[in-house]
């Protein structure tokens, strides 16, 4: 049985063509840095585990766990141009959050950069939908 055609509410101008400069390319820009950020947010994630309470939570496996998931988010800002990136970040941000078992504050700056990735995947399907209906100036032009 084969799926009914979806149909699509086009803008004014029509559907248009591809547009002359990638918009996806931005967003992808914008992901990259994002993951940067939270890479040098998670890394200072070990300063506190240092001080904190004289040290209670410097372990071997904690400063090896924070230094592996910010390593992680690192080398990932370089990949966001590959199709399987947005579940690679997903995947890391469960791996920040896994963070709270660490320290509250890993798990506190992994909540605040849930809630930036869930805007940002928000505005990728905005982005995607308003290409599907020919609403950037570019495919017009």
């Amino acid at each position: 049985m084969s799926k009914p055609e979806e149909s699509v509410e086009y803008g004014p101008l029509g559907k248009g063509h591809d547009p002359l400069k990638d918009p996806m390319k931005g967003i992808r820009g914008v992901m990259a840095g994002t993951m940067v950020m939270e890479a040098i947010t998670l890394a200072l994630v070990l300063t506190v585990i240092l001080r904190v309470d004289d040290g209670i939570y410097w372990t071997t496996f904690n400063w090896v766990y924070v230094s592996a998931v910010a390593g992680a988010h690192f080398i990932a800002a370089f990949l966001q141009r590959f199709s399987w990136s947005i579940p690679m970040n997903i995947v890391l941000q469960v791996l920040a959050l896994a963070g709270f078992f660490v320290h509250p504050s890993m798990g506190i700056a992994a909540i605040i950069f849930i809630i930036v990735w869930a805007y940002l995947l928000y505005l990728r399907s905005n982005m995607v939908d308003r290409m599907k209906r020919g609403l950037l100036s570019t495919q017009h032009l």
